[in-house]
Protein backbone atom coordinates (compact mmCIF):
# COMPACT_ATOMS: atom_id res chain seq x y z
CA UNK A 1 0.00 0.00 0.00
CA UNK A 2 0.97 3.64 -0.84
CA UNK A 3 2.18 5.67 2.10
CA UNK A 4 -0.17 8.32 2.92
CA UNK A 5 1.57 12.13 2.39
CA UNK A 6 3.38 12.56 5.80
CA UNK A 7 4.44 16.19 7.09
CA UNK A 8 8.33 16.27 6.65
CA UNK A 9 10.15 16.95 9.59
CA UNK A 10 11.59 20.00 8.18
CA UNK A 11 8.49 21.29 7.65
CA UNK A 12 7.26 20.21 11.35
CA UNK A 13 10.33 22.16 13.03
CA UNK A 14 8.91 25.40 10.89
CA UNK A 15 5.29 24.94 11.97
CA UNK A 16 6.54 24.60 15.62
CA UNK A 17 8.75 27.61 15.69
CA UNK A 18 5.40 29.51 14.27
CA UNK A 19 3.25 28.37 16.54
CA UNK A 20 5.81 28.88 19.36
CA UNK A 21 6.25 32.35 17.90
CA UNK A 22 2.95 33.20 18.21
CA UNK A 23 1.86 31.08 21.42
CA UNK A 24 4.60 33.26 23.07
CA UNK A 25 3.30 36.45 21.87
CA UNK A 26 -0.38 36.03 22.31
CA UNK A 27 0.20 34.92 25.85
CA UNK A 28 2.92 37.76 26.35
CA UNK A 29 -0.49 39.70 27.53
CA UNK A 30 0.26 43.55 27.59
CA UNK A 31 -2.59 44.51 29.91
CA UNK A 32 -4.42 46.95 27.23
CA UNK A 33 -7.77 45.70 25.50
CA UNK A 34 -6.85 47.13 21.86
CA UNK A 35 -8.61 43.89 20.20
CA UNK A 36 -11.94 45.39 20.62
CA UNK A 37 -13.62 47.06 17.49
CA UNK A 38 -15.02 50.21 16.77
CA UNK A 39 -18.88 48.88 18.26
CA UNK A 40 -17.12 48.04 21.58
CA UNK A 41 -15.56 50.95 21.80
CA UNK A 42 -18.98 52.65 22.27
CA UNK A 43 -20.55 49.95 24.04
CA UNK A 44 -21.38 50.26 27.35
CA UNK A 45 -19.62 46.79 28.08
CA UNK A 46 -16.04 47.51 28.26
CA UNK A 47 -13.32 44.47 26.99
CA UNK A 48 -10.78 43.39 30.16
CA UNK A 49 -7.74 44.71 30.41
CA UNK A 50 -6.68 41.25 29.59
CA UNK A 51 -6.19 40.45 25.95
CA UNK A 52 -8.66 38.03 24.29
CA UNK A 53 -5.66 35.22 23.39
CA UNK A 54 -4.49 35.29 27.26
CA UNK A 55 -8.00 34.46 28.37
CA UNK A 56 -8.00 31.90 26.08
CA UNK A 57 -5.28 30.17 26.95
CA UNK A 58 -5.47 30.73 30.50
CA UNK A 59 -9.09 29.41 30.62
CA UNK A 60 -10.14 33.29 31.92
CA UNK A 61 -13.91 32.24 31.08
CA UNK A 62 -15.35 35.52 32.39
CA UNK A 63 -12.75 37.53 30.64
CA UNK A 64 -13.75 35.66 27.60
CA UNK A 65 -17.52 35.94 27.96
CA UNK A 66 -16.66 39.90 29.13
CA UNK A 67 -14.64 40.08 25.57
CA UNK A 68 -17.71 38.62 23.23
CA UNK A 69 -20.36 40.94 25.21
CA UNK A 70 -17.98 43.76 24.19
CA UNK A 71 -18.11 42.70 21.00
CA UNK A 72 -14.34 42.28 20.61
CA UNK A 73 -12.97 40.52 17.98
CA UNK A 74 -13.15 36.84 18.44
CA UNK A 75 -11.30 35.96 15.31
CA UNK A 76 -8.36 38.78 16.17
CA UNK A 77 -5.05 37.48 15.03
CA UNK A 78 -2.33 37.38 17.58
CA UNK A 79 0.60 39.25 15.98
CA UNK A 80 3.05 36.83 15.20
CA UNK A 81 1.72 33.66 14.36
CA UNK A 82 -1.70 35.31 13.27
CA UNK A 83 -3.64 32.38 15.13
CA UNK A 84 -7.18 33.08 16.40
CA UNK A 85 -8.26 32.99 19.78
CA UNK A 86 -10.53 29.69 18.86
CA UNK A 87 -6.47 28.75 17.27
CA UNK A 88 -5.50 28.92 20.88
CA UNK A 89 -7.94 27.12 22.47
CA UNK A 90 -7.59 23.90 20.21
CA UNK A 91 -3.30 23.95 21.31
CA UNK A 92 -3.98 24.36 24.74
CA UNK A 93 -6.57 21.92 25.09
CA UNK A 94 -9.31 24.26 26.58
CA UNK A 95 -12.09 22.31 25.26
CA UNK A 96 -14.66 25.01 27.14
CA UNK A 97 -13.27 27.90 25.46
CA UNK A 98 -13.59 26.72 22.04
CA UNK A 99 -17.30 25.81 22.94
CA UNK A 100 -17.77 29.47 23.87
CA UNK A 101 -15.93 30.55 20.83
CA UNK A 102 -17.53 27.94 18.24
CA UNK A 103 -20.94 29.20 19.97
CA UNK A 104 -20.31 32.66 19.24
CA UNK A 105 -19.75 32.44 15.53
CA UNK A 106 -15.95 32.26 15.40
CA UNK A 107 -14.76 31.42 12.28
CA UNK A 108 -14.22 27.72 12.26
CA UNK A 109 -11.76 27.60 9.48
CA UNK A 110 -9.76 30.59 9.85
CA UNK A 111 -6.12 29.96 9.19
CA UNK A 112 -3.12 31.65 10.97
CA UNK A 113 0.62 32.28 8.94
CA UNK A 114 1.03 28.88 8.47
CA UNK A 115 -1.93 27.84 7.01
CA UNK A 116 -3.33 26.07 10.13
CA UNK A 117 -6.81 25.91 11.44
CA UNK A 118 -7.78 25.51 15.28
CA UNK A 119 -8.95 21.66 13.46
CA UNK A 120 -5.05 21.09 12.39
CA UNK A 121 -4.28 22.25 15.78
CA UNK A 122 -6.81 20.49 17.59
CA UNK A 123 -5.41 17.33 15.90
CA UNK A 124 -2.18 17.71 15.89
CA UNK A 125 -2.42 18.50 19.80
CA UNK A 126 -4.49 15.42 20.79
CA UNK A 127 -7.47 17.80 21.67
CA UNK A 128 -10.22 14.96 20.43
CA UNK A 129 -12.63 16.63 22.21
CA UNK A 130 -12.38 19.89 20.53
CA UNK A 131 -11.88 17.90 17.00
CA UNK A 132 -15.34 16.50 17.70
CA UNK A 133 -16.27 19.71 18.48
CA UNK A 134 -15.34 21.64 15.41
CA UNK A 135 -16.71 18.90 13.40
CA UNK A 136 -20.13 19.14 15.02
CA UNK A 137 -19.88 22.88 14.16
CA UNK A 138 -19.02 22.35 10.47
CA UNK A 139 -15.51 23.16 10.04
CA UNK A 140 -13.89 21.92 6.85
CA UNK A 141 -11.28 19.11 6.82
CA UNK A 142 -9.89 19.35 3.54
CA UNK A 143 -8.28 22.35 4.47
CA UNK A 144 -4.54 22.37 3.80
CA UNK A 145 -2.14 24.24 5.80
CA UNK A 146 1.19 26.08 3.89
CA UNK A 147 3.00 22.70 4.23
CA UNK A 148 0.11 21.17 2.38
CA UNK A 149 -1.05 19.02 4.89
CA UNK A 150 -4.63 18.62 6.33
CA UNK A 151 -5.53 17.77 10.07
CA UNK A 152 -5.87 14.48 9.13
CA UNK A 153 -2.27 14.30 7.65
CA UNK A 154 -0.89 15.99 10.81
CA UNK A 155 -1.69 12.75 12.98
CA UNK A 156 -1.39 9.89 10.20
CA UNK A 157 2.65 9.58 10.82
CA UNK A 158 3.18 6.84 13.94
CA UNK A 159 3.81 8.86 17.09
CA UNK A 160 7.48 7.25 17.35
CA UNK A 161 8.33 9.67 13.67
CA UNK A 162 7.25 12.91 15.48
CA UNK A 163 8.31 12.44 18.96
CA UNK A 164 10.98 15.05 18.65
CA UNK A 165 8.45 17.87 17.29
CA UNK A 166 6.64 16.90 20.79
CA UNK A 167 9.85 17.19 22.63
CA UNK A 168 10.37 20.66 20.98
CA UNK A 169 7.20 22.10 21.47
CA UNK A 170 6.75 20.72 25.05
CA UNK A 171 10.00 22.34 25.71
CA UNK A 172 9.03 25.88 24.39
CA UNK A 173 5.78 26.37 25.36
CA UNK A 174 5.81 24.38 28.86
CA UNK A 175 6.41 27.94 30.18
CA UNK A 176 3.18 29.44 29.08
CA UNK A 177 0.89 26.38 30.63
CA UNK A 178 1.28 23.79 27.48
CA UNK A 179 1.73 20.52 29.26
CA UNK A 180 1.74 17.60 26.24
CA UNK A 181 0.80 14.04 27.84
CA UNK A 182 2.94 11.54 25.50
CA UNK A 183 0.91 8.54 26.46
CA UNK A 184 -2.39 10.34 25.44
CA UNK A 185 -0.82 12.05 22.31
CA UNK A 186 0.17 8.71 21.33
CA UNK A 187 -3.14 7.12 22.01
CA UNK A 188 -5.29 9.58 20.67
CA UNK A 189 -3.00 10.31 17.29
CA UNK A 190 -5.10 7.46 15.77
CA UNK A 191 -8.27 8.07 17.34
CA UNK A 192 -8.35 11.40 15.63
CA UNK A 193 -6.93 10.24 12.31
CA UNK A 194 -10.59 8.08 12.25
CA UNK A 195 -12.45 10.96 13.28
CA UNK A 196 -11.06 12.76 10.25
CA UNK A 197 -11.39 10.16 7.94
Amino acid sequence: MKSQHIISFKEIIKFTLIMAVALVTACAGNGNSSQTNDTASTSAIKAPQVDIHTAVATGDEEALRQHIAAKSDINAKDPFGGSSPLITAAVFGKTDMAKILIDAGADLNFRNNDGSTALISAAFFGRPEIVQLLLDAGADKTIKNNYGATAYESVAAPFSEVKNTYDMMGKMLEPMGLKLDYAHLEKTRPEIAKMLK
